[in-house]
């Protein structure tokens, strides 16, 4: 097994990505990058000392002040205060997983040699990265549009010494980890600070690290929503392959298909039914997890794409000499994949909510609220009531956050995607999501427990013996949050196969 991955012009994706995270692989820069980043460097080297004319973010000041000229004597201080004056982040600290990927994806961007950084800035991140030193980031700050200005600078403060990092357990002043390891801070010349400073990695990171654990609980609710058909008695017409042939929705069929497998060798779904039909939280799983399937692979193109882009400004063309101030930092991509895929995985919790009702309602011989002695015993109650909560709660975080802008930057900045708060709502949705799907395998499990000496497939019963070992059978009311936690442990523990996830 390779340890070490080579950061190239090979595309980013979301298995190389999943791979380098699972492996703890070490980063490394391919010498076709490293002679990109040197040229760019030195081509812009070369152009300061023959140009006259300001340059926007290079020789000049930023935002509205574009037009203020800044003397060659003082580029270094530029650029340092640029670092310090946009560090502004507050709110909640950035999870570390999340930050080292930010370290990652900046890294990829800056190597592409259109950014005008000096190697020893790429390296020293790469140092970071490779080394855990994960810069203290807040989650507010940024309006996702001159690139996620203030959680990037965060993340840069300390290659020039200063900020906090996670280290070794502990938060430290970056200065005396930089003395650790015999490192002396990077002196940022011109452009450098902008460069590090305007770019997506902030909402890319997000993006990136939601992905990966949405195809995840894409196929958890695939596998509970399995558990509670039996657990309800349901039919397995609806799952046949030709009504999905039909309409041939990539997702739809998929759903059907791995529905189907799970199931496959059940006793209960096999028995004859007394009903005709199952209500739409069991009949329309294809549909409705497979829509979310197919959004989860347009959300996955756009972040695929972005991860694989140059996303500062200026951009820096050596070979066509050209210098070209644009808008590539703007996360206006990114904002509304983003609330797309909250939309999608909100739903995932919204119909396995359903299925908790419809298991504890008293139908299909199975008693009210899932316990024997109903009354005595409020029995599974309470746990539909939390997880309701909870899909109401998302049902406000799913409200776009792309369709709100607001003016900065003395009006120079006049429309902003506010993708990051689109991230940052996401994060805490798909999370919510997890809880929910974990109260629904709370619920299945109880419910097929009642379906005995019938017994479902091999498959879930073999996935259900791992969970009986965290979580027991209810036999009378005790304190539920207790299993509901330990529930949410099992499924986080859970590794899908790369093959299965994707």
């Amino acid at each position: 097994m390779n340890s070490t991955h080579i950061i190239s012009t090979k595309p980013l994706d979301l298995e190389i990505i999943h791979t380098i995270i699972l492996e703890q692989k070490q980063l490394k820069l391919s010498d076709e990058s490293v002679e990109k980043i040197k040229s760019c460097r030195l081509y812009l080297d070369e152009k300061l000392k023959a140009e006259t004319r300001p340059i926007y973010g290079i020789n000049t000041g930023f935002g509205s002040l574009y037009n203020v000229k800044i003397s060659k004597e003082n580029l270094t201080k530029l650029q340092e205060n640029l670092m310090m004056s946009h560090a502004c982040g507050t709110g909640d600290l950035v999870p570390n997983e999340i930050v080292k990927l930010m370290l990652l994806l900046k890294i990829q961007s800056l190597s592409y040699g259109h950014s005008g950084v000096q190697l020893q800035t790429v390296q020293r991140l790469i140092d970071f990265y490779n080394n855990d030193i994960l810069p203290l980031v807040y989650t507010q700050g940024s309006l996702g549009a001159s690139g996620d200005l203030a959680p990037l600078a965060h993340l840069s403060l300390p290659l020039i010494g200063k900020g906090k990092v996670y280290f070794k357990d502990a938060v430290l002043d970056a200065e005396d980890v930089l003395k650790h390891f015999n490192w002396q801070p990077i002196t940022l010349q011109s452009k450098e600070g902008l460069a590090l400073l305007n770019g997506t990695q902030f909402m890319s990171a997000y993006g990136t690290f939601l992905l990966l654990k949405s195809y995840k609980l894409s196929y958890l609710a695939d596998l509970i929503g399995s558990v509670s058909i039996d657990a309800f008695d349901g039919r397995i017409e609806p799952f046949n392959q030709l009504i999905h042939l039909v309409r041939p929705h990539n997702g739809q069929l998929k759903t059907a298909a791995r529905v189907s497998e799970f199931l496959e060798g059940s006793e209960i779904i096999n028995q004859e039914k007394q009903h005709v039909q199952d209500p739409y939280s069991f009949r329309c799983i294809p549909q409705v997890h497979g829509a979310t399937k197919d959004t989860i692979e347009f959300v996955r193109k756009t972040f695929v794409t972005e991860i694989n882009s140059v996303t500062d400004n200026p951009n820096i063309f050596a070979k066509e000499d050209e210098i070209i101030s644009g808008g590539n930092f703007h996360g206006q991509p990114l904002a509304l994949a983003l609330d797309y895929l909250k939309i999608a995985i909100a739903e995932l919790g919204n119909i396995s909510e359903r299925r908790v009702f419809q298991l504890v309602s008293g139908l299909r011989g199975l008693p009210a609220f899932l316990v024997d002695n109903p009354g005595l015993n409020s029995g599974f109650m309470i746990p539909q009531y939390t997880a309701a909560s909870i899909v109401s709660a998302n049902k406000q975080l799913a409200t776009p956050a792309s369709i709100d802008s607001i003016v900065s930057s003395n009006g120079q900045e006049d429309h902003v995607s506010m993708g990051a708060n689109a991230a940052t709502q996401a994060y805490t949705l798909i999370n919510n999501v997890e809880r929910v799907l974990a109260i629904e395998l709370f619920n299945a499990s109880q419910a097929l427990a009642f379906r005995s000496p019938l017994k479902s497939s091999p498959f879930i019963e073999q996935f259900l013996s791992s969970y009986r070992q965290i979580v027991p059978f209810i036999k009378e009311d005790e304190i539920l949050h207790d299993d509901i936690e330990a529930s949410i442990a099992f499924i986080k523990t859970i590794e899908v196969d790369t093959e299965e996830m994707f």
